[in-house]
């Protein structure tokens, strides 16, 4: 069972994964002029884990559409997706979303899976959001999927503080995660997923912070269908060390604070896996197969904000405590600041 606890002046809301062999350097060298905003020190090891399944270059650009789709949607989502993209890569705000707020949730996902393509990057995870029960479709997910990518995933070891990007005008949030690694790919064709089929594909777990963030300032406000549009409002993720001995663990297997600028502004923990971070895997494992992208081994995949939702401009410094298993800090500067900085193209 996942417990949160809002702070009472809250707002409401590894080194052995660094590769050095010479196959690796060639292949970052050339993802390196293909990711409009990488982080380059970091990209190295980045790219391990987008190349960790065999076969994972084949699967990446695979699409929900179908020859029998309608083309008049077809264009509407392309649509959509480009100007959410352009938007991304430019580090700028959008004022209002970019079309027609899509109809179900996957029309939502077709938007997505079009963002994914015109994205000049590798997948390497999956972030898991929450869906309140009072938005969701009858019948419909608990959760969403939106993709984390090779250039904004950066490592990061206990009290290093990183700088990650967020659109000035746009919407930016700091999340404590539980990060899962696959170590086996999922089956193409299964759809449903018990917890204990989930557990088995895991090889290690992490913690994190998800970096949460979209160039639409309203992107929460105007509901899951928007946030599904543009990547799961999904920014970055700091990778944390490994928790030692994962699954032996006695509850709690975490307890988490959450700070902005040194003040507390959430608290939770996790008691079991079972009760929240291997439903948010299982329900990924389904999404993503059913969106023609499932998992592959060596796939990070973030399990729901422990502490809260936390938003955060640029010029403010998280931090995220998880008692036993270390700290981990992240300052907020401008994208496009970020992108000068680092001579980096739009």
């Amino acid at each position: 069972m996942l417990r949160r606890i809002m702070a009472n002046d809250a707002a409401p809301e590894p080194v052995d994964i660094y590769t050095h062999g010479p196959d690796r350097q060639n292949f970052v060298h050339l993802q390196l002029k293909m990711t409009p905003v990488s982080f380059i020190q970091q990209l190295t090891a980045n790219l391990e884990w987008a190349a960790y399944g065999e076969g994972w270059g084949k699967h990446q650009d695979q699409s929900m559409g179908g020859p029998d789709e309608p083309m008049g949607e077809t264009e509407r989502a392309d649509a959509i997706a480009r100007q959410f993209v352009q938007a991304r890569r430019d580090g700028s705000a959008l004022r209002d979303f970019p079309g027609t707020i899509p109809r179900t949730i996957d029309d939502a996902y077709r938007i997505q899976d079009a963002a994914i393509r015109c994205w000049p990057d590798s997948i390497v995870g999956w972030k898991v959001g929450y869906i309140a029960p009072e938005l969701r479709e009858p019948t419909g997910d608990e959760r969403l999927v939106g993709p984390i990518f090779a250039g904004q995933l950066q490592l990061a070891e206990a009290e290093m503080s990183l700088d990650f990007p967020v659109f000035a005008g746009g919407f930016a949030a700091v999340e404590a995660e539980l990060v899962f690694r696959l170590g086996a790919d999922a089956p193409a064709g299964k759809l449903h997923w018990t917890l204990d089929e989930a557990e088995a594909l895991v090889a290690d777990l992490y913690i994190g912070i998800e970096t949460a963030g979209s160039p639409l300032a309203t992107i929460n406000e105007l509901g899951p269908r928007v946030v599904v549009s543009d990547f799961g409002n999904n920014a970055g993720m700091l990778l944390g060390p490994k928790i030692a001995d994962w699954r032996a663990a006695r509850a709690p297997l975490l307890d988490c604070v959450s700070f902005i600028d040194g003040r507390k502004v959430g608290a939770g923990s996790v008691e079991t896996l079972a009760g929240g971070p291997l439903v948010a895997l299982a329900f990924a494992l389904s999404r993503c197969a059913r969106n023609g992208r499932p998992l592959r081994a060596g796939h990070l995949v973030t399990t729901g904000a422990v502490t809260g939702i936390h938003d955060i401009v640029a010029g403010q410094s998280a931090r995220v405590d998880f008692g036993a298993h270390g700290s981990l800090r992240c300052r907020a500067v401008d994208a496009r600041e970020f992108l000068r900085v680092r001579g980096l193209p739009a």
